[in-house]
């Protein structure tokens, strides 16, 4: 793929833009490869005797198009928005046609820069500290419906978001989430806490895999929708292959690796999937009502909303599930994490990490665990990123 923003020095953020993809997908496997390679199933802790990782075929995405939702930073003016990200002095970079976003999007950005116009939302100027709109954070389900939250600076903005959501629904017929999220302070982050609801739909249903996710407006999803179809059939399969009677999900986001695991109706799998969000449990929750009818799943495909160390620390003995799906932020899990699965982890465990430098901490901290199979899979192509998905047994 080549780029004429990172042709022209405009945005570098694509780190390997322009290298051939095989070459791109060949490299991460290698650096996961090296770095697990200490970790491999079969090897003796003590007389270090090699052993083996079942490797299996890297899973390759589309080179471009594939970013179903775009993060951009509102720049410019009033009357000439720029959607993008911000240079070295703070100003506005457009890249209103950056090819790895979804081809949806990118055709939304034309009316979705003349809504800024009308809305007279002046574009937060960082240097200055003064201004309105700071980002426009936009997500298409695969049918092509759409979710678009102006984060902004106050009240008053909200309210001329409303006035205009009859006129950006006719102009956009794709749209059907709008929101604002108020961010008030100066701060280098996305989003506040608070976010305002302003269709009468507050949740995207995507597809993903085998389940219709519902994605509330400040869930984590995955970007590369695709991906992370293959990365849940993926941890399924292992999953069923295995068959265990319970399962903990930590760090379940909206739930897409929980519900893929809960068996078929009827299978008496239990399944308790763990996050820190409240708006991701609301999600999960919604879609496993969507998924599953009958009462009797629902009591066995549960969500709570808490600290997902602080959950495993505290659970008794008796507790511990005979599976442990773990899917923790680039960080990895943290020595009091590992240490507890160290300690009283089951005899498996699947670890999605997007991180194989944070994944190989960890798994240094757990040396009961090594890895029997593993496989790449590219989430996030032109970019260093990865997921590396990996199924642990306890030796």
């Amino acid at each position: 793929m080549q780029c004429h923003y990172f042709d022209a020095g405009v945005c570098r953020s694509c780190t390997l833009m322009g290298q051939p993809y095989a070459e791109q997908v060949a490299a991460k496997e290698a650096l996961a490869r090296e770095l697990l390679a200490p970790f491999e199933a079969g090897r003796s802790k003590r007389e270090g005797t090699a052993g083996g990782i079942a490797w299996l075929p890297a899973v390759t995405s589309a080179e471009s198009g594939f970013r179903a939702k775009a993060k951009m930073v509102v720049g410019g003016t009033i009357d000439s928005p720029t959607l993008g990200i911000l240079d070295a002095a703070g100003r506005g970079v457009d890249l209103r046609h950056c090819g790895i976003i979804a081809p949806g999007i990118l055709a939304a950005f034309p009316t979705l820069i003349a809504s800024i116009t009308r809305m007279g939302l002046a574009p937060y100027d960082v240097p200055a500290r003064r201004g309105e709109l700071k980002h426009l954070i936009v997500t298409e389900a695969g049918d092509g419906a759409l979710m678009v939250r102006y984060v902004v600076r106050s009240q008053g903005a909200v309210a001329s978001i409303r006035r205009h959501v009859p006129w950006l629904q006719d102009a956009l017929p794709p749209l059907a989430v709008v929101t604002a999220n108020l961010l008030p302070e100066h701060k280098a982050v996305l989003e506040g806490e608070v976010e305002v609801v302003l269709t009468e739909r507050a949740v995207l249903p995507i597809e993903v895999g085998d389940v219709t996710l519902q994605v509330r407006p400040q869930s984590f999803v995955q970007t590369n929708t695709a991906i992370a179809a293959a990365l849940y059939r993926q941890a399924r399969d292992w999953v069923d292959a295995l068959d265990p009677a319970s399962v903990w999900d930590l760090y379940c986001g909206v739930g897409g690796f929980a519900l893929h695991c809960a068996g078929p109706s009827g299978s008496g799998r239990a399944v308790l999937g763990v996050e820190v969000s409240a708006d991701a449990v609301a999600s999960a929750e919604l879609a496993r009502d969507a998924l599953f009818a009958a009462d009797d799943d629902r009591l066995r495909i549960r969500f709570i909303a808490v600290d997902a160390t602080a959950f495993a620390l505290r659970a008794a003995p008796d507790a511990v599930p005979e599976l442990v799906i773990v899917n923790p932020p680039r960080r990895g899990l943290g020595a009091d994490l590992a240490g507890w699965l160290e300690r009283r982890g089951p005899a498996h465990v699947v670890y999605s990490s997007c991180n194989v430098e944070s994944l190989a901490r960890d798994l240094a901290a757990m040396p009961s665990y090594r890895v029997a199979r593993a496989r790449v899979l590219d989430m996030f192509p032109q970019s260093n990123h990865f997921e590396v998905i990996t199924l642990l047994e306890r030796v």
